[in-house]
């Protein structure tokens, strides 16, 4: 699959080699006292846990970043359906760079294929509704880009990358502001000075905040935390006049009811804090 525009080749090197630093450091002593320098082996990405798949464009960038002459086989792309014994893919060539990037490919691998598996669940039972899943900013630090890619890779739409590209005007930002309407005014003003294109979303914690956003004429309002007949007044009031986002306490069970409710997105933090790790293991080929 085309790979989400925040995955740049700048943004992997960065990434990809400040985790070869942190676990290579002065050299991996194991590998290099153990395995001659010369010694050219195969190794196999094994399925223990049936799951979506994901990492593995990833993983191939990993190998050819640390050794540009290993070669990657695969034969299970990102986003496919995976199952106990499958193999993912096969890498050849240094035994010790092989040695040296399996655990970084392992730990990208299952951290990713679990979200995309939870996504995938989560987003199945969005089928039939024109409301889209999104993730959230509760990600991990240093490893947002892995995370957010895995969330599209699993069938999700990845919210803002970070506060950079959207301004979200959450409950905080309100009560020091004072009020929906002014906070949104200094918004626009900021956007058009700074000639930034950047849309305004607002968090809304009840009808009357909504009204108020509506009135203010934002891009998306966000329905924090209201019941599912709330969430309906809310989208039937906004009326298509924007977008709009259900968020919070959102559970699987909940999902589909609130699609019903016709809001554009529905917002999920549990799709990266809470995704389980997939058991993926990279074994020799004897």
């Amino acid at each position: 699959m085309k790979k989400p525009s925040y995955v740049t080749d700048k943004a992997l090197k960065t990434f990809i080699n400040n985790a070869l630093e942190e676990d290579i450091q002065d050299g991996d002593h194991s590998t290099l006292s153990t395995i001659p320098k010369e010694l050219e082996q195969s190794a196999k990405l094994l399925v223990k846990h049936d799951c979506i798949l994901a990492g593995v464009e990833l993983a191939e960038i990993i190998f050819k970043t640390f050794d540009k002459n290993l070669k990657v086989e695969t034969f299970i792309k990102d986003g496919e359906a995976a199952k106990v014994g499958d193999i993912a893919f096969i890498v050849t060539g240094s035994a010790r760079s092989i040695l040296s990037t399996e655990r970084l490919v392992l730990n990208c691998m299952q951290r990713m294929s679990g979200i995309a598996t939870l996504t995938h669940e989560w987003d199945s039972r969005l089928v039939g509704t024109k409301t889209k899943l999104l993730d959230t900013r509760k990600t991990t630090p240093n490893f947002r880009i892995c995370e957010k890619w895995a969330v599209a890779i699993g069938g999700g739409t990845n919210h803002r990358y970070g506060l950079y590209d959207m301004i979200m005007l959450k409950d905080n930002h309100i009560d020091y502001n004072g009020s929906i309407t002014n906070a949104v005014k200094m918004a626009k003003e900021y956007v058009k000075k700074t000639k930034k294109k950047l849309k305004i979303e607002v968090e809304t914690r009840n009808l009357e905040e909504v009204q108020e956003a509506i009135n203010a004429k934002v891009d998306r309002i966000m329905l924090d935390n209201m019941d599912v007949k709330t969430m309906k007044q809310a989208v039937k009031m906004i009326n298509g006049s924007c977008e709009s986002e259900a968020s919070g306490g959102i559970t699987r069970d909940m999902i589909k009811e609130i699609a019903t409710t016709g809001v554009t997105y529905i917002s999920v933090g549990a799709l990266t804090h809470s995704a389980e790790n997939i058991d993926l293991s990279l074994k020799a080929v004897k």
